[in-house]
């Protein structure tokens, strides 16, 4: 795939993304408003890592990685006939082993929460309340697997937009029950239960908004078991080692969760709203790259054509870089003042936003890492290797339990912020470490450079941001605006005088999407 059609395709992804990450800052602000950062929201964001882990695993995380090589190999070397066929197979064994998967979970959730959230066993009824929670959203694992499904399937394809938009589904259906059918529920312990079954109706709608296009494009599923075909066999085993690999901010946000039920009550909560903030620019042009990168490797990897993969991996860093290092440093330097724009209304009160904004400051610091992190290993899996990026997922793991047990206490949320984003660099550094020495042949292309230019423009915008805002603070949506906007004039400016090729790309970006590109004769 050129860059050129790279770009496009992550423009597309971005611009999907931005209305599913808009529509999830609704549904998060209300939650906010109907239960603050106290019990019930404590338990429901609790519970909701439980399957949230299992959709990594088993949908957008692990399995994506192993399907999509398998997937591009087919597509790309193999009559229809065959390719559709490994479809239903590997698609039944996959609905065979979510329903699975989804009864043991509602059976064993006691267990499962205990760990999770060892800390509550102090509180009775927040861990019964949590246990129920889990049992009641186990369901959305099944749904929401079989989507990520038809994700992979519609992205080898080259079919990002509505892929991207149709998480939105989740958001849509909780903001929808919020609105119309919480009000007419007494009790806040019943409210949160229905929140919990529309996480359910929000996977199923996910699934249904997606089969239609891929019917469209010429392919359809059809229940037809066969455990012995070669493509499970092969999917499998490269999915063995990439549970653990691709799961990694996973099981590091369940440690962060454990160490957090030990802290303040609504320490939770604020792990996962500053996370939500730190995302959005995370989802929108780091995972976009990495969303349509895997599919382009993928096939230059499948044809053998070093020289393509090289080069899409090189232009995704750069792009990557140029995007997250601004983000990063408007988060950390006007945190506090978007987390009370967001959030800080009802029940979600001052104290709340600055333990958000603690945990949102160390989070951020890690933006470049967690979407490099994403694009290397990409690189691997490409290749059909996910043993690598295991090794230096399962080494970033335990940096990352001790650096959380050393900083909780004596800098709370803030400490396990930033033991994640300690822990995603050094995550970066081994995964950089051993492309080189396994794919020599895969260099660098004046990857320093860009990050450089790109980095010195970020630390001019964040410093103008944090002053700008501190001379408007008494107007909270105007001095957030304002330093928003003063931040990416000042970066823009910056990249155009050292003469930044991305910026040029993202210029070209934007003319294309609102028609002021010339077109051809």
């Amino acid at each position: 795939m050129e860059n050129k059609a790279l770009t496009k395709h992550a423009a597309a992804v971005a611009a999907g993304t931005m209305l599913s990450r808009v529509l999830g800052y609704i549904r998060d602000m209300l939650v906010a408003n109907f239960f603050g950062a106290g019990i019930f929201a404590d338990a429901f964001y609790a519970a909701f890592r439980i399957p949230n882990l299992f959709r990594r695993m088993l949908g957008e995380g692990s399995f994506c990685a192993a399907f999509i090589p398998v997937f591009s190999q087919y597509l790309h070397t193999k009559e229809k006939s065959a390719t559709q066929e490994m479809l239903n197979a590997v698609f039944s064994a996959l609905l065979i082993l979510l329903l699975i998967v989804c009864a043991l979970g509602m059976f064993f959730s006691p267990w499962l929460v205990k760990i999770i959230v060892w800390g509550f066993t102090n509180d009775p009824d927040k861990l019964n309340l949590t246990i129920e929670l889990t049992r009641l959203m186990f369901p959305f694992v099944l749904f929401i697997c079989l989507a990520a499904f038809l994700l992979a399937i519609l992205n080898t394809l080259y079919s990002f937009f509505l892929p991207a938009v149709a998480p939105a589904s989740l958001s849509v259906a909780e903001i929808l029950y919020m609105l119309c059918v919480l009000p007419l529920i007494v009790f806040e312990q019943n409210q949160i239960k229905g929140l919990a079954l529309a996480v359910i109706a929000g996977g199923l709608l996910h699934f249904g908004l997606q089969y239609p296009l891929l019917k469209k494009l010429g392919w359809k599923l059809k229940f037809k078991l066969n455990l012995k075909h070669p493509a499970i066999k092969k999917i499998a085993f490269l999915m063995i080692p990439s549970i653990i690999g691709l799961s990694v901010d996973q099981i590091n946000a369940f440690v962060d969760n454990i160490c957090a039920s030990f802290l303040e009550s609504g320490s939770i909560t604020a792990l996962y709203y500053s996370n939500r903030v730190m995302q959005l620019p995370l989802a929108i042009f780091g995972l976009a790259l990495a969303t349509v990168s895997l599919p382009a490797m993928s096939k230059a990897a499948s044809l053998k054509d070093i020289k393509t993969l090289n080069n899409s991996l090189n232009f995704s860093i750069k792009l990557s870089v140029f995007a997250m290092l601004p983000a990063a440093a408007g988060l950390m330097a006007v945190g506090l003042p978007i987390v009370k724009l967001l959030f800080e209304r009802g029940r979600f009160d001052a104290y709340a936003s600055l333990i958000t904004n603690k945990a949102l400051f160390y989070y951020s610091l890690g933006l470049p890492a967690y979407a490099i992190t994403k694009l290397l290993a990409n690189a691997f899996y490409s290749f059909c290797d996910t043993k690598t990026p295991v090794v230096t997922a399962c080494a970033s793991m335990v940096l990352h339990v001790i650096l959380c047990i050393v900083l909780m206490y004596p800098m709370q949320t803030g400490g396990l912020a930033l033991a994640t984003s300690l822990s995603a660099y050094f995550n970066l550094i081994l995964l950089a470490v051993f492309l080189r020495k396994k794919r020599p042949e895969i260099k660098s292309l004046n990857v320093w450079t860009s990050i450089i230019k790109s980095l010195i423009a970020a630390l001019l915008a964040g410093v103008i941001s944090f002053f700008v805002y501190a001379q408007l603070s008494a107007h909270l949506f105007i001095g957030v605006a304002a330093s928003i906007i003063s931040a990416c004039l000042v970066f823009v400016a910056a990249a155009f005088l050292m003469k930044s090729e991305e910026l040029q790309i993202f210029i070209d970006v934007i003319k294309r999407k609102i028609g002021w590109a010339k077109k051809p004769n």
